[in-house]
Formats: structure tokens, C-alpha cells, sequence
């Protein structure tokens, strides 16, 4: 049998979708692009189901099969001409595998960096944010919804096992990353949201583990192009920048003791980021929008804390030209002002959903070590 052929027979499902935010566009030629685990192979199966199936052609490039085989432009060109597909689906495509995509009346190509060909209109997908995570959650479990988001991270796929949190990620874990990409993992765990450079990531990595200075730059560029990683700027503390691991409850796996103002303080950054909200750091102060306001990750201050803790730093939020300070906290809300500058608390899964929208799009650059 023809391997495009057999790749045609196969008719690949997902069982009990559930609907992202992301939604593809009905026509034309796309490029979705995101983080490993972010669940893009999902989406097109479940776009896959409304299609017809005998002019579909979906070829997950990561399929042993292709190990010692090949496919080209042309071979996919003759099969496309000759079946007459209207609908190609290339998944887990590296940038230049091909030469030149073949012409199909509609192409879907799925990479964990977004590809540079301009014909492609490129969609980014995350992994979830808080509202999509509650929809994978049954009715019943809903109320206790926070603490599973917690224990279980952003990742579809582990949203949804039936496995326990640690078992799933241990899947995860091993099925991902090759061995050296777990090792590095491992040690940027440990440093999980410190300020660091590359150069400091390769000494602390030599220490562990036989590497070279050229593959762990290289991997660590193609680590935060695919936003594994993210470096946030920092205002005010000018050495390195602040690093986090793309999901929370993953760096946690890969780390014992890990205190839970380090988990929340990386919930709310990468709930920015999903929103598409450039930040800066204020030291340990919090984040800095583009529109000046502050976000205070403070899980269980009280009013009467945050207000003797503010008066102590209101110089520096006036050096810094803060115009609004907001205090995520864990259940507890409350408002007040210090002179004309406004301070309000509220719950996290409150302040998640008000940070949905924004006007500014940021880009992979704004989350890279320079």
C-alpha cells in the first residue's frame, strides 16, 4: 500500500472534545502554532470529524512509519492531483521539511514555532487558561475547580486524565523530551522564575550533566521561540531576566519543595502572557503593563497587610509612574486608596477573566533571553 494512501485509511479521532477559546478559521490556509501539549493536534481532529473523508489527507509527521521513509513536495503533489484532496493536514512540522508546501485548496500546518511562510495566516495556541481548565472539569467538581488547577496544570491532555497529576505528568514528561531536553528541564526547574542569562543556564547545566555550549544554546533558543520558557524584563533589577517554565504545576513535578507563592506568582504571569499582556517585573514587587499598571501576586494578604506594605513602597510606585495597583489574591477582596493612586484585591479566578481581553498583541520576542 501507498503510504499517502494508508495515511488516508487512517481517520484519526478525538474522543469528547471539549471547545477552546482558539477557534480556526473557516476557510483559507493556516499555520496553528504553540507549545508542545497545548492540545493543536485536538483541534484539527475534531475540525477533521465535519470534513469528508475521502478527500482528506492528515499525515502526522512524527509517525514511525516515516522513520526511514520520505515524503516530498512532489509524491504529495502526484497524490493530492490524483485523489483529488481538498484538505491537507501536515501535524508536527518542522520549519524546511518540505521545500515548498504543494497546492491544495486548503493547507493546515501544526508546529510548535510558527513557520515564516507568509501564504500560511499563523494562529498561536496556548495551553489553558482558567476558564477553558473549567470546562474539562465535571459540574460536581467545579467548586474545588481552583485546587485542581493547581495540582493539574494547563495541559489538556493532563486536565483531562483520570491518571492522578503526578502519574500523568511523569507521561508527559518522558513522551515530550528527549533525554538531554529532560535534563535541561530539570535544571530550569530549579531555577524556576530567577533571573538568569543563557550563559548562567549552560554553567549550572555543565555541573549535571555532559553538554555542549552549542547545543544548549540552541536548544534553549528553540525552547523559548516555542515559549517553554519565557524571559520577562525587569524595570528595576537590570542583572538577567526572570524566567519561568510554561506551566506551573510542570515545574512544581520537577522540583520538591516548591512553596506555593512561586506556583501562584507563575499562574498569574502566564495568565498574561495567554492574554496576550506584555509585563515587566518590579523586582519582587510584581508586574508592570504597558499601561503602567501594577499586578501584585499576594495569595492571602489581608486588607490591613497590603495597606501598611503599600505606604512603605508608595515612593517607589511613583518613581515608577504607577497608575493603578492590582492585588491578586487567592478569595480575599477589597479596594482602597492611597492618595490618588486606586489599590484593588480581588480573587484570582475574578481577575483572570477581567484580563481576557487587551488591546496589544504580544509577540515570542517580548518572552526571550537576549
Amino acid at each position: 500500500m501507498d503510504l499517502l494512501e494508508y495515511y488516508q485509511n487512517q481517520h484519526p479521532v478525538c474522543d469528547n472534545y471539549v471547545p477552546r477559546k482558539c477557534q480556526l478559521p473557516i476557510k483559507g490556509d493556516i499555520n496553528l502554532y504553540g507549545v508542545r501539549g497545548a492540545g493543536k493536534t485536538t483541534i484539527v481532529l475534531d475540525l477533521l470529524l465535519e470534513k469528508d473523508a475521502e478527500k482528506t489527507l492528515y499525515i502526522d509527521l512524527d509517525d514511525p512509519n516515516l522513520m526511514f521513509n520520505t515524503i516530498t513536495t512532489l509524491s504529495l503533489q502526484q497524490y493530492i492531483d490524483r485523489e483529488s484532496i481538498t484538505l491537507l493536514v501536515l501535524d508536527h512540522y518542522n520549519e524546511g521539511y518540505l521545500s515548498t508546501f504543494p497546492n491544495v485548496e486548503r493547507l493546515i500546518v501544526l508546529s510548535r514555532i510558527g513557520l515564516k511562510d507568509k501564504v500560511l495566516t499563523p494562529i498561536e495556541l496556548f495551553p489553558l487558561d482558567y476558564e477553558e481548565f473549567l470546562a474539562f472539569e465535571t459540574t460536581s467538581a467545579q467548586s474545588s475547580g481552583f485546587n485542581h488547577f493547581l495540582r493539574s496544570g494547563t495541559l489538556p491532555l493532563l486536565a483531562r486524565s483520570q491518571k492522578t497529576s503526578t502519574q500523568a505528568m511523569k507521561t508527559f514528561f518522558q513522551s515530550a523530551f528527549n533525554e538531554n531536553e529532560q535534563k535541561l528541564l530539570l535544571i530550569l526547574a530549579q531555577h524556576h522564575t530567577k533571573h538568569l542569562t543563557t550563559h548562567q543556564i549552560y554553567s549550572f547545566a555543565k555541573e549535571k550533566f555532559k553538554v555542549s555550549k552549542d547545543w544548549l544554546y540552541k536548544t534553549m533558543k528553540l525552547f523559548t521561540q516555542e515559549k517553554l520558557v519565557l524571559f520577562i524584563d525587569d524595570c528595576y533589577q537590570k542583572s538577567g531576566k526572570k524566567m519561568l517554565l510554561f506551566d506551573f504545576a510542570f515545574a512544581k513535578y520537577l522540583t520538591i519543595g516548591q512553596p506555593f507563592i512561586m506556583q501562584f506568582d507563575t499562574m498569574i504571569a502566564l495568565t498574561l502572557m495567554k492574554h496576550h499582556i506584555k509585563v515587566q517585573t518590579l523586582g519582587i514587587h510584581g508586574y508592570i503593563t504597558a499601561n503602567n499598571e501594577l499586578i501584585i501576586p499576594a495569595p492571602f494578604e489581608s486588607e490591613e497587610s497590603l495597606w501598611v506594605k503599600s505606604q512603605s513602597k508608595f515612593s517607589l510606585y511613583k518613581k515608577y509612574g504607577i497608575k493603578k495597583v492590582s492585588i491578586v489574591t487567592v478569595a480575599n477582596a477589597y479596594e482602597y486608596d492611597i492618595e490618588k493612586l486606586h489599590f484593588e484585591a480581588l480573587p484570582f479566578n475574578e481577575w483572570s477573566v477581567l484580563h481576557d481581553e487587551t488591546p496589544y498583541e504580544a509577540s515570542a520576542q517580548d518572552y526571550e533571553e537576549e
